[in-house]
């Protein structure tokens, strides 16, 4: 196993679910970019999301926008 002190690009990709702060409300960064990308889609925003759910819907909204 990598150690994550002397491997932090390792470290640095975590899946949301195991965040420790997933639960919290989403960043302002985090809305303001899940609005962008909303806006792009036409998905509708929710500002009530978690972090780790509003990190999943980023990337999927990504992906549907071709980012």
């Amino acid at each position: 196993m990598d150690n994550p002190k002397t491997d932090p690009t390792g470290n640095a990709v975590k899946d949301p679910e195991d965040w420790v702060t997933g639960d919290e409300p989403m960043t302002g960064a985090q809305a303001s970019y899940l609005k962008t990308l909303c806006e792009e889609t036409g998905a509708e925003f929710n500002g009530d999301m978690t972090k780790a759910d509003a990190s999943e819907q980023i990337e999927a909204l990504k992906e549907k926008a071709g980012h």
